[in-house]
């Protein structure tokens, strides 16, 4: 059985057009370009999106409101750690409703089946915000346009926007600014988390000042792995560096990776601590896998597919 249909059915037994996936996003490249005037930093990003996701589903609410219930491999670090009514997917769920205005829908009971590691560098609450809002947005019958969904989930996030798409993309400015990419293939990896978590907005603090060199420019169509892998090696993460000089552990990962002998190319994803490593198959992935989870079992080790375009 597809491991997200399985996602899918241990969530929400099986009732899938009441639920929604929230794709973990990998940061392939991640150059900052500087600093804006108004603090934030400019970006250029190229993302793809995995096989490996959370779960959003929705179910009547029997008391005429809005609750939101975690549960999940990831439910407790979620629940421990989010101010109350800072949740992404709650907050998703208010900013439809007051869309809704005059044409108020019928409350939900949603449902977040969390498996994407928090504070990892692998967009897991933004993913939760975007896939609450395209679920909603559906069981609602708002008929929302992608540009309207656009203009709701900046407001919660940049990574919000990247989310809504969850395909190959190139990101620009703080990360709203999204280009479709095509001609990347499907990547088989293994995405590992050592169990740290790093907040953006420090790794962000740690970040040297200074303007730096933009995207290596995309080909229309990679005619390769190995061409990708090529891509990649001219290309940066800006944000490695700076993850680890806020927590040394933030680098082990993308260690453990580059250690395996399958692996082509590993590094960190986002702002870390989780990381990414490229393998010629999705078995040889997978036997990857199973070998760093025999060498850290504390840590989140899973294999996946890339979403290719």
């Amino acid at each position: 059985m597809d491991p997200l249909v399985r996602a899918v059915e241990e969530a929400v037994g099986g009732d899938a057009p009441r639920s929604e996936l929230a794709f973990a996003k990998i940061n392939l490249a991640l150059h900052v370009l500087g600093r804006r005037t108004d603090g934030y930093h400019q970006i250029e990003t190229l993302v793809v999106f995995a096989d490996y996701a959370d779960v959003v589903s929705a179910a009547p609410s029997e008391d005429g409101r809005m609750h939101l219930s975690v549960r999940g491999p990831f439910a407790g670090n979620l629940t421990e750690g989010t101010p109350p009514g800072q949740n992404l997917a709650i907050r998703a769920a208010a900013e439809l409703l007051r869309v809704a205005g005059k044409r108020p829908p019928q409350p939900a009971r949603l449902t977040l089946t969390k498996r994407i590691p928090i504070a990892a560098g692998l967009g897991g609450g933004s993913a939760d915000a975007a896939a609450t809002m395209r679920l909603l947005d559906r069981e609602w019958g708002l008929g929302l346009t992608e540009p309207e969904l656009n203009r709701i989930g900046v407001h919660l996030g940049a990574d919000v926007v990247m989310c809504l798409a969850s395909r190959p993309l190139v990101a620009r400015g703080i990360g709203e600014q999204l280009t479709p990419v095509t001609g990347i293939p499907p990547l088989p990896i293994v995405i590992a988390h050592p169990g740290v978590a790093v907040a953006t907005r420090d790794v962000f603090a740690a970040l040297p000042a200074g303007d730096r060199t933009p995207l290596p420019s995309l080909p229309t169509k990679f005619a390769s792995l190995l061409e990708v892998i090529f891509w990649l090696r001219q290309a940066r993460n800006d944000l490695a560096e700076p993850a680890v000089a806020v927590n040394k552990a933030a680098g082990s990962a993308v260690r453990a990776l580059k250690r395996d002998p399958d692996c082509l190319f590993a590094r960190m994803s986002g702002s870390g601590a989780a990381a990414f490593g490229i393998f010629v198959t999705l078995e040889a992935a997978e036997r990857a896998a199973d070998r760093l989870r025999q060498a850290r079992p504390g840590w989140f080790v899973t294999a996946a597919m890339t979403r290719g375009a």
